[in-house]
């Protein structure tokens, strides 16, 4: 499945919920579910009771697009969790967390995980000392982040970031441009709003 690349609005409409895929956007009163809080199209949707299947589906849906993965890369990271010790969906979850692009966006040196994942893609980071241009790449504890050099667009986005709660496994120094992962995520640290149970039944059918 090719990425997408229509207005990220319209999927935060469909799926009836902020996924905060737009930055500081999402935190005005400009956000679209705050000005039509109903889905998008032309002709009114009906409310239909839905399969087990179809919100499996959207749950799924809604993870992808809030971490910004293609469908490949999604389904290889879910394989992955599957083989690691514990539960698979807070593996999974954790898996996505630990990915380079979110840990950017969540110490605040980006707007949204898309920006994010574009600055690491141009080599704006250092990982442990070594230019990263990877945004799949997942860090482990202990592992240090840092700007390889000064951008305005990043201290903006650190000066808006404080609209967002950072999460206590992340430490960051401003001063430095720097960031550290203190621990590894738990599902209790990760305030998504998803139901993990159900993509794990998504997958095992």
């Amino acid at each position: 499945m090719s990425r997408y690349t229509d207005a990220v609005c319209r999927v935060c409409r469909r799926e009836g919920m902020k996924l905060y895929l737009k930055g500081d956007r999402c935190y005005t009163d400009k956000c679209a579910i705050e000005r039509r809080s109903y889905p998008p199209g032309q002709h009114r949707v009906m409310k239909r009771k839905q399969s087990n299947f179809s919100l499996q589906l959207r749950e799924k849906q809604k993870l992808r697009f809030i971490y910004g993965i293609q469908e490949k890369q999604f389904g290889l990271t879910f394989n992955r969790a599957e083989k690691m010790k514990g539960a698979t969906g807070v593996n999974f979850i954790s898996l996505l967390e630990r990915r380079l692009d979110n840990v950017i966006y969540r110490l605040g040196f980006a707007n949204s995980r898309a920006e994010a994942r574009q600055l690491v893609k141009h080599g704006h980071f250092n990982v442990d000392g070594k230019k990263v241009t990877i945004p799949s790449l997942t860090l482990k504890k202990g592992q240090v982040i840092a700007l390889r050099r000064q951008s305005e667009k990043v201290k903006q986005a650190l000066e808006a970031s404080g609209k967002r709660e950072r999460p206590v496994w992340l430490d960051l120094n401003a001063s430095d441009l720097q960031g550290i992962i203190k621990e590894l995520p738990t599902r209790e640290d990760v305030t998504i709003p998803i139901e993990e149970k159900l993509i794990v039944e998504f997958y095992s059918r």
